[in-house]
């Protein structure tokens, strides 16, 4: 579905750059044309500069998703997250990155998972990049305890994993 969301930007480079940060940072475009983050909103040229493009790209590329119905559901439903992944060291949290070796395939998430609940481990947040989205998507897991070795080592013989990186 995000692959034909961006598609429907072929041929407009820019606005297509500013329609991937919007579904990125999961920001919200209005009835009203406001872009907005949690009732918030993000001034056009903060998120002219954050693209690389003038804001009149902005202004274009939110014209564009208020004339077409599709874009206007999705966008007026895009809700952004709390990403523990940099605070969790400091509150005493643990982060697991899954580098996966095709983050399309399935059961990536289900297989971490279930190696992790079978060593007691209780998974607070999950967050996988969209490899629609992203150029090299992870899995990122935060935990409420120190992961072990062994589980590091068993989530690595998974065999659609490619990597994994730990933060504790």
């Amino acid at each position: 579905m995000w692959q034909e969301v961006v598609d429907k930007f072929s041929g407009l480079p820019s606005q297509r750059k500013v329609v991937e940060l919007l579904l990125e940072m999961g920001f919200q475009v209005t009835p009203a044309g406001r872009i907005t983050s949690a009732g918030i909103e993000i001034p056009r040229t903060q998120i002219a500069k954050k693209a690389g493009v003038d804001r009149r790209v902005v202004d274009n590329t939110v014209r564009r998703i208020q004339k077409d119905s599709e874009l206007q559901k999705i966008f007026a439903n895009m809700r952004s997250i709390a990403f523990l992944a940099d605070v969790a060291p400091l509150l005493g949290l643990s982060v697991i990155i899954i580098h996966p070796r095709d983050a399309r395939e399935k059961g990536i998430l289900a297989a971490v998972a279930t190696v992790m609940a079978k060593q007691g481990i209780s998974i607070r947040q999950a967050v996988s990049d969209d490899p629609y989205l992203v150029d090299d998507p992870k899995l990122t897991i935060i935990t409420d305890k120190k992961i072990p070795g062994a589980v590091i080592e068993e989530i690595g013989q998974i065999e659609s994993v490619k990597g994994v990186q730990i933060h504790q």
